[in-house]
């Protein structure tokens, strides 16, 4: 979100959006060197984009500014003009920017976190310390680490706002794939949970992998078993409540789900194809044009995200999803988001990503075989949203899509509502066969 927020400022920032978002923000003195850095007003003129720096360093003050000021901008402008629940949806996997950009999105008054791709077991703590105005740390992952204690990054409030200020502390809804990962968020956590998100392997975006030895179908594609299946009984048991994601998108679905006990829905794909989502517009409407013929497929691959967490990919011309475009992309890390962290030889903590270029991988002591088939997951999906950047040999980023299943399924929807559809449109079809009341504690869940 940092880096989406300083790529529309060297667009030229349309509509005014993030300058008015920034110029609400408690702390001027942070805002104004990011607009005098990056803001554009005539645009980027084909130049390429300036970057974040990579942060370097666990605790890196100047980039955990820059993550409270992106969740900020974000949530703010999803708050505006109604009286609606917003919430935010991170990846547990990318743990440097995590503190920040949810302390941001507090101080924007955000409703909900949702946290998967991974087990976001602080987070409760980290939510009420963050609440509280008290300083709040993460345990970070670092491949090959001798010490007595795990590294943790810290983030104190104060030094955003130079004093203390209580915050809302939203509802966290961990998204889980598994009924042994319910149970230990929902008893074993410091903090409280609200509910869960329940996310099938047809979901968008990052996967949880298969339970027990791997096993691939013909096109390659990890197969998901009985094991894979959530035991609802189960999940009710725990007294809280949830909504079930993947494959979700559709009136009976959603009937379906509540007469299994649910309080509700999780929607990725249908909204992430509507007029107000963030995809390139072009490239968004040649999908659902190709979707509605039935000529797209979306792939589980095993290899492509740098997580080593298989990755839904919508098969798309012209995308990193065809092997010959793959191939032919010059490897880059310059964002980083994906990396992951290690030890040294010194002891120190490095940073290194199988998406990267492979002898600066190897150099850092990766393994060869993790990076076949890995792509870099941060410049694509950028590239997807409008943000493509003109690396140095003059290429321009090239995008990557992810989609669940449903998109497979989106001519039904098409058909009906036609290929320039508002999310309004995608609530009332949804909600086709009967009005599904909602409470303040109990909102629809849109993802993304």
């Amino acid at each position: 979100m940092d880096t989406v927020m300083v790529r529309r400022l060297q667009d030229g920032d349309p509509g005014g959006l993030v300058r008015r978002a920034l110029a609400t923000f408690p702390v001027q003195r942070w805002v104004r060197p990011v607009l005098a850095k990056y803001f554009r007003p005539e645009g980027r003129q084909g130049q390429p984009y300036l970057r974040i720096p990579m942060p370097s360093r666990l605790g890196d003050t100047a980039s955990q500014i820059m993550h409270v000021l992106g969740g900020y901008v974000e949530v703010f402008l999803a708050k505006e003009g109604h009286s609606g629940l917003i919430g935010i949806n991170l990846l547990t996997k990318l743990q440097i920017p995590t503190m920040g950009t949810l302390y941001g999105a507090m101080l924007a008054g955000v409703d909900y976190v949702l946290m998967g791709a991974g087990i976001p077991r602080e987070i409760p703590e980290v939510l009420d310390r963050l609440a509280a105005g008290e300083t709040a740390s993460l345990k970070i992952d670092v491949t090959g680490w001798t010490g007595a204690e795990a590294p943790r990054l810290h983030f104190d409030p104060r030094e955003v706002l130079g004093g203390v200020q209580a915050l809302k502390r939203p509802n966290f809804l961990p998204i889980i794939a598994s009924n042994s990962l319910a149970t230990l968020l929902a008893r074993k956590v410091t903090g409280t949970i609200q509910g869960f998100v329940i996310e099938g392997p047809t979901a968008g975006g990052h996967n949880a992998p298969p339970r027990g030895t791997p096993v691939f179908d013909e096109r390659g594609q990890p197969v998901y078993g009985e094991r894979d299946v959530v035991d609802l009984e189960q999940i009710k048991a725990l007294g809280l409540p949830f909504w079930l994601a993947g494959g979700t998108g559709s009136p009976e679905a959603l009937q379906e789900a509540l007469a299994q006990g649910a309080a509700g829905i999780q929607v990725g794909t249908l909204f992430a194809y509507s007029q107000e989502s963030g995809f390139e517009p072009r490239l968004k409407q040649g999908i659902l044009e190709r979707a509605a013929r039935g000529a797209v497929k979306v792939f589980t691959d095993p290899k492509a995200s740098p997580t080593g967490f298989p990755f839904k990919v919508a098969e798309v011309e012209g995308t990193l999803s065809e092997p010959e475009v793959y191939r032919r992309r010059t490897r880059v890390c310059d964002l980083g988001y994906l990396r992951e962290a290690y030890q040294t030889p010194e002891g120190k903590i490095g940073f290194r990503c199988a998406s990267e270029p492979i002898e600066q991988y190897l150099a850092k002591g990766g393994e060869l075989a993790n990076t076949e088939g890995r792509k870099c997951l941060c410049n694509a999906l950028l590239a997807a949203v409008g943000q493509g950047q003109v690396q140095k040999n003059g290429n321009l980023e090239l995008p990557l899509v992810t989609s669940g299943d449903d998109l497979e399924r989106i001519g039904r929807f098409v058909a009906r509502f036609g290929t320039q559809y508002s999310a309004r449109d995608v609530v009332a079809y949804l909600l086709a066969e009967a009005p599904v009341p909602r409470t303040e504690a109990q909102p629809m869940m849109a993802n993304g």
